[in-house]
């Protein structure tokens, strides 16, 4: 059946993981399968979304328990957007890692975590109950505390340890409000806990339940004031993990804030207002934080905590056409910064660093690198009409439109600062004369073979190019934005294809 599509891509990375761990030492092998197993995902993952798109919910009860008892798996478009933006990320980020990534550290099993990390990401991304959430996000947490400390550098133990503490407390927040919401309905299924939350007659244990759930969501998505794990950590692993990472990790904070905030807990006035308030301390923040940056890997850790504030602000506004914003932010945002981390691996292997004050010149020896790097720039600043642009659009007006006046000067400030750190970093790494010319020696890219060339080019480009498509192809996908917003705020439509079955054309 068509619905057995929900749990092929989880399979497909599962399967995959198990196999390379029966070719822990052989580099060449591991590499071949990895690039395989991220493939095949790949389209399983297409399948899946178009799937969707067909019948507009796709559901897998584990075991043939109806709803709401047991296992279950549900597919809508908000989990199929998130499902295809992790395969493409993962393909993208899995053939860099066959170069980016130093031997040893595969040989110490590099791509069994990365597949089961992946793994994790899209059963959080599928799942249909909170319990099952909590237990994807456990995956998660372990197999990128295990990726962060590969080739056991003290800085990277430094930032592990940073890592895992706060997303440790994460987790027992995140624990502690499953065991209250369960307490309190007798559930952990979505659709049903949204039916029999509306019943429970203690409003204020309801409120301070929700706030537990921000909280630990706030902290896995490095929201004000507990993000400073998340700049103190990315910086610190190998370009290619730091992509994984400043791309999908935080995301999945945002897309469990999300999914909960619209199912389970409709904030009131209230609500609204600290998520607001978060947001704009989140957005002003990090973008202070990203100005005095000299690391290029250091500066992009922080305007992942400042973009955050926009999505953290399009649930706070919490209209249709806020979330129209927020789900277009998060498909920009997914693919740049994923990108733009796996760029510095590039800048870091032509000159041997990635401080911009011992950078430069890096557009007259490599003008086409150069240009591709740019489009990932610039996206992430929204010059019209690359990707950024168009969801900046619709938050910006909804702010006015709510006369929400502070927030909408911080997110024109945190764009401001976006746009003047891109400038900054293109200036200095880019544009300015190279401190010292290159040679072979410091040169670790011009020394490469032409497949190995390719292996680290084509990923970044290829995702500059996605990037390109979402801005020239605005219309297309604020369609899917459009149709994933409705969705989100008629919950009635999710509940019911969960609980009775109602879903189809």
């Amino acid at each position: 059946m068509i619905t057995n599509f929900i749990l092929a891509p989880i399979l497909a990375h599962m399967l995959t993981a198990i196999l390379l761990v029966f070719f822990w030492r052989n580099i060449a092998a591991q590499r071949i399968i990895s690039i395989t197993g991220n493939l095949i995902a790949f389209l399983l993952c297409i399948r899946l979304f178009n799937a969707t798109e067909e019948y507009n919910y796709l559901i897998v009860q584990v075991g043939s328990w109806e709803a709401p008892f047991g296992i279950i798996f549900v597919s809508d478009t908000l989990s199929s957007i998130m499902v295809i933006l992790t395969s493409i990320v993962s393909l993208a980020v899995g053939i860099f890692s066959t170069v980016g990534l130093n031997p040893s550290r595969i040989k110490y099993g590099y791509f069994v975590f990365f597949h089961f990390l992946v793994m994790g990401l899209l059963g959080a991304f599928l799942t249909g109950d909170i319990f099952n959430l909590y237990v994807w996000f456990e995956v998660v947490i372990i197999s990128s505390f295990i990726l962060l400390t590969l080739g056991g550098k003290k800085m990277q133990m430094e930032g592990a340890i940073k890592y895992v503490t706060m997303n440790m407390l994460a987790s027992v927040v995140f624990l502690t409000a499953i065991g209250i919401l369960y307490g309190i309905t007798g559930t952990l299924n979505l659709a049903d806990l949204a039916v029999k939350i509306k019943s429970i007659q203690n409003p204020g244990l309801v409120s301070v339940t929700a706030l537990l759930f921000f909280a630990g969501f706030g902290i896995k998505s490095a929201i004000f004031p507990l993000y400073f794990w998340l700049p103190s950590s990315y910086h610190t692993p190998p370009s290619a993990i730091a992509a994984i990472f400043g791309g999908l990790l935080t995301k999945m904070g945002i897309y469990a804030m999300i999914r909960t905030f619209t199912l389970i807990f409709q904030p009131d006035e209230f609500m609204q207002n600290v998520i607001i308030i978060i947001a704009i301390l989140t957005l002003i923040t990090g973008a202070l934080g990203s100005i005095n940056k000299r690391s290029v890997r250091r500066l992009i850790s922080y305007l992942i905590v400042c973009h955050i504030g926009y999505l953290i602000a399009g649930i706070g506004l919490y209209t249709e056409i806020a979330f129209v914003g927020v789900i277009f932010y998060l498909i920009h945002d997914v693919i740049v910064k994923s990108n733009l981390l796996m760029m510095t691996g590039i800048i870091q292997k032509i000159r041997n660093t990635i401080d911009m004050t011992r950078l430069g010149g890096l557009y007259s020896d490599y003008p086409k690198i150069s240009i591709v790097i740019a489009i990932a720039m610039f996206s992430l600043v929204g010059i019209p009409p690359l990707s950024g642009f168009w969801p900046k659009i619709q938050f910006f007006g909804e702010a006015l439109e709510t006369k929400h006046y502070i927030l909408l000067g911080a997110i024109i400030f945190a764009s401001f600062v976006t746009l003047y750190v891109m400038a900054k970093m293109w200036s200095e790494v880019f544009w300015k004369e190279s401190p010292k010319p290159l040679t072979e020696e410091t040169d670790r890219f011009a020394n490469l073979t032409m497949i190995k060339k390719i292996a680290l080019i084509a990923p970044i480009t290829a995702l500059s190019f996605v990037s390109l498509y979402i801005g020239l192809n605005a219309e297309g996908i604020y369609e899917i934005a459009q149709k994933t917003a409705e969705e989100l705020m008629n919950p009635d439509r999710y509940i019911d294809a969960v609980l009775n079955g109602n879903f189809g054309r």
